[in-house]
Order: C-alpha cells, then sequence, then structure tokens
C-alpha cells in the first residue's frame, strides 16, 4: 500500500514538474511572433507579457491591489541585488518569502543582481570567483558569486530567478567582450548547480555585446547547461537602437522553441513591438513607472508631457479612448494641477495609467497574432494605439 502511495506522489510530482514549462500556443504566420503560456509556482503567466518593475519589493506609487485588480499586471519583477542590501534576503525569508512579505500572490521574477553591480563601476571588482563591492548604503564590502546569488534568490522565494552574470559595459574590445561571455557561462554552469528550490524556474543569460559569433556562443554554451528559459542580456545599454535592434533581430531566433526568452530591461512600446516581432516573450521596463513619477503619460494618440501649461484648462481625460481608474475619473488639468504641487496621488495615478497602458498593449499584441493582424499592426512604425485599443477590449 505505501508503495502505491509512493508511486501516485511521485507521478503527481512528476506532472507538476512538467507542467513548469513554456506551451507554445500560436505563431504568426510572418514574424518570429508567438503566444505561449508560462507555468510558474503561482500560476500561469500568458505570453508575451510585460512585467512591471518593483526593484526593492514594491512597483513604486503603485498597491499590489491597483497592479492585480486594475492594471491586471500578471507578473512583476524584483530586484535582488537592493533586496540584498536592504532589508536583506534574510528578513524576507523569516517574513514567509516575497509574495508573503509584499503581499503579491502572484509571479515574481528576480533578477541576479549582476546589472546593479557591474553598473557600480570603481566600487566593484571582478574576479573569477564573483563581485566584491562597496555598498553605496554604508560603504561597507560586500561580494556577490554565482553561488551567493542563488542563495539570495532561493531565500527570496520568487517564481523565476536568473542565474548571475557580467554585463559588460559597451563599447569594449572585443576580447573583453569575448573573455567575459565565457566567464559568464562558466557562472551559469555554477548557478545551475548551486539552485536548489525546485519551486524557482532558473532562466539562463546570453551575452557577447554587439558580436554575432559571440551572442550564438553564448547561445550555445547556455542552451547546452540547460535551462527551463532563456534571457537576452547586455542590450539597451547604451548602443545606439538600431543596433540594438539588429542584435535582438540576430539572437532571438537562436533561442529554443520551447522555451521563453526574455529580453532584460526594454523599454518603449515601440521596443516591445519589435521584440515580439524577433520572438521574445518577456519584457521589463523601468520606463512606465519612472515616466509616470515624471509627468510623461504614454497614450493611444502619442505621449503627454502633463507639466505643459497647455493642459492647464484641458478638461478632458487623459486619453479619451482608456478605461483605466484614472482616464475615466479624471482631467489632464486636474493631473497637472498634482503633478506641478508634487502630490503624490499624481504619481500614483501616472502610474496606474501608464502601466495599464502597457500591459493593454501587451494584451493587444496577443490578440494581434492569434486573429492574423499583428503583421499589419507591427511595421517599421507599429499602431501602438490600435494595439492598445485591441487590448483594452473586453471578451
Amino acid at each position: 500500500m505505501n508503495l502505491i502511495i509512493r508511486q501516485d506522489c511521485d507521478k503527481i510530482l512528476a506532472m507538476e514538474a512538467s507542467q513548469k514549462t513554456y506551451t507554445l500556443i500560436h505563431k504568426d504566420k510572418e514574424t518570429e511572433a508567438r503566444v505561449g503560456k508560462l507555468q510558474t509556482a503561482h500560476g500561469i503567466v500568458n505570453t508575451p507579457i510585460f512585467m512591471p518593475v518593483g526593484t526593492r519589493g514594491t512597483v513604486k506609487a503603485c498597491t499590489p491591489q491597483t497592479l492585480n485588480e486594475q492594471i491586471q499586471a500578471e507578473i512583476i519583477l524584483a530586484n535582488t541585488y537592493h533586496l540584498y542590501l536592504r532589508p536583506g534576503h534574510e528578513i524576507v525569508q523569516e517574513a514567509g518569502g516575497l509574495h508573503t512579505f509584499m503581499g503579491w500572490d502572484k509571479p515574481i521574477l528576480t533578477d541576479s543582481g549582476g546589472f546593479q553591480v557591474f553598473s557600480l563601476g570603481p566600487l566593484r571588482k571582478i574576479t573569477e570567483e564573483g563581485v566584491t563591492f562597496r555598498s553605496p548604503i554604508d560603504g561597507t564590502e560586500r561580494f556577490i558569486s554565482p553561488e551567493r546569488s542563488i542563495e539570495i534568490q532561493n531565500a527570496l522565494g520568487a517564481d523565476i530567478i536568473m542565474i548571475f552574470d557580467e554585463c559588460a559595459a559597451l563599447p569594449n574590445e572585443y576580447e573583453y567582450l569575448k573573455n567575459s561571455m565565457e566567464m559568464t557561462l562558466r557562472w551559469a554552469e555554477r548557478s545551475k548547480q548551486a539552485h536548489q528550490n525546485a519551486n524557482q524556474l532558473l532562466f539562463g543569460i546570453v551575452q557577447g555585446g554587439m558580436e554575432r559569433d559571440l551572442r550564438q556562443a553564448s547561445v550555445d554554451g547556455t542552451v547546452s547547461i540547460g535551462f527551463p528559459g532563456y534571457a537576452i542580456g547586455g542590450l539597451s545599454v547604451g548602443e545606439e537602437k538600431d543596433l540594438m535592434y539588429e542584435m535582438l533581430a540576430y539572437t532571438a531566433p537562436l533561442l529554443p522553441e520551447d522555451k521563453p526568452r526574455y529580453l532584460m530591461g526594454v523599454g518603449t512600446p515601440e521596443d516591445l513591438v519589435y521584440g515580439v516581432r524577433c520572438g521574445v516573450d518577456m519584457f521589463d521596463c523601468v520606463m512606465p513607472t519612472r515616466n509616470a513619477r515624471n509627468g510623461s503619460l504614454f497614450t493611444s494618440e502619442g505621449i503627454v508631457r502633463i507639466k505643459n501649461a497647455k493642459y492647464t484648462r484641458d478638461f478632458s481625460p487623459l486619453d479619451p479612448s482608456c478605461s483605466c481608474y484614472t482616464c475615466q475619473n479624471f482631467t489632464r488639468a486636474y493631473l497637472r494641477h498634482l503633478h506641478i504641487e508634487n502630490e503624490i496621488l499624481g504619481s500614483q495615478l501616472h502610474t496606474l495609467h501608464n502601466l495599464y497602458f502597457y500591459v493593454s498593449l501587451m494584451r493587444g499584441i496577443r490578440r494581434a497574432i492569434c486573429d492574423g493582424s499583428f503583421t499589419s499592426l507591427a511595421t517599421d512604425e507599429p499602431d501602438i494605439g490600435t494595439l492598445v485599443k485591441l487590448g483594452e477590449m473586453r471578451l
């Protein structure tokens, strides 16, 4: 009897493990765009998807309730480096993990901290073992290695975690980019060996700068190690957009079709549409929330800079075609007043709208791929407004 129960349990566990994968639902006939579902420990994520950035365990100016009920975000991103420095991953773990700590019961992705560490410049030292750096908070010496990064992310308990990689600065010498990419591959192997939490999906990261042969080698090496998902790193770090697009179009299709593809830290609505055209499934960027706090708001008719004097007596909605709480209840004049007076409510309403815009855009992209209209809308000058409106349609 015990043997039968054990066998049944093993079958259930095997079934649960097999479900934590990417399922391709539909692929566009003329581009690399595709629609899929990614199973995580905290639910299914529909792709292509945009992940609002909650760096320190909070999406700035936005409650989890607003994210869930009004914006309808499916997954958010938090930052390993910042949570490691404060409050500390041990405290988050004691609280029951990041989901409990921040009151968010849907999927979370944590990045490895690599980008933040390497952006410290002279405050850090890179070796094969890892990175030593000075905390910008108190100046104390800290150290993060692939093993340490995974230990921190295991403690935080996100659904998707990332290997520790080096995001090499650009421009840079070919030899440095090559050595950096090869070290990232070694770190990827160490990250996988250190990973202990079976409820988390560990993604590999492709590097290689703007060099096609290095990108190919990075893809080959990372895929050979084997991960349930793959990220494209080292883009949108200062290079010209045309070059970024060229490298993205080259790299994304090299990745396995049966695994999710994540473009890290990108970007504008147009960038997202182009990334989807190239076969990318997941995106994150601080742009919608940062721009919101600065009064730069995305609408179906273009960007509105709400501080401009012309909105002083503009009693129309921010975006007449938008169904978000902000646009349904407040005027441009009122939003400008809040922004000029630096009222907290302004940041909240602006953030709600910008994230609603991004989430609607991605929902519209998914629908356009499925109904066959994506190619006509995702041209060199994509019809962002139509895609957003398509995403706002209630089924």
